[in-house]
């Protein structure tokens, strides 16, 4: 029994100190949600910030290919463009979200409107969401900063499901970390 618990703490601290190194390079986004009542009912604002050493034009590229940010995002099981307009785009996506022991599959049909290397605006169309807009702001850094880019997100969101009150605002807190770190972390790899 003692060998069996000593043997899994080591097995723990050594993947733990393999992935050091990862975790010292991954950017820390700066994270914020408030649960507000609107019109629409109980909705919650949420804004995230972190910074890449990557360009706006090499950021643009990844954020606007939607078919592959499956990759990456968290909770996201696929995303394929419907249509394609100059700068408007129409993006069908599957995800799913975790509630404690609860598992809720997510369909979304969101309007994309880019303004290329600056700003893309989502909004719902259609799907469990009552309430669904973001906006993703690239900044360029100067020089003088270290260059790179300033990637903002800020949304306003209200499930069509149930979320407690109590805990909404932070297991969407987690939500939105889990999410803005793994896409700083896509930013920063080359490619």
């Amino acid at each position: 029994m003692i060998t069996r618990l000593l043997f899994a703490r080591l097995l723990f601290a050594l993947l733990l100190y393999g992935a050091l190194p990862a975790l010292a390079r991954a950017p820390a986004p700066e994270v914020s949600v408030r649960r507000v009542d609107a019109d629409a009912g109980r909705v919650y604002e949420v804004s995230a910030r972190g910074q890449v050493a990557a360009a706006p034009a090499q950021v643009w590229r990844i954020l606007t290919d939607y078919a592959r940010m499956a990759e990456f995002v968290p909770d996201l099981r696929s995303a394929r463009v419907l249509s394609r307009s100059g700068g408007q785009i129409v993006v069908e996506q599957f995800g799913e979200a975790h509630f404690l022991f609860f598992r809720r599959s997510i369909h979304l049909v969101v309007q994309v409107n880019e303004q290329p290397f600056s700003q893309i605006d989502v909004s719902l169309l259609d799907g469990d969401m009552k309430v669904y807009r973001c906006t993703w702001l690239l900044v360029a850094l100067p020089q003088s900063e270290g260059g790179g880019t300033r990637v903002l997100y800020s949304g306003v969101l209200a499930p069509k499901f149930y979320v407690p009150g109590m805990l909404g605002a932070n297991m969407i807190r987690a939500d939105i970390e889990k999410m803005m770190a793994a896409v700083l972390a896509r930013l920063e790899r080359p490619g």
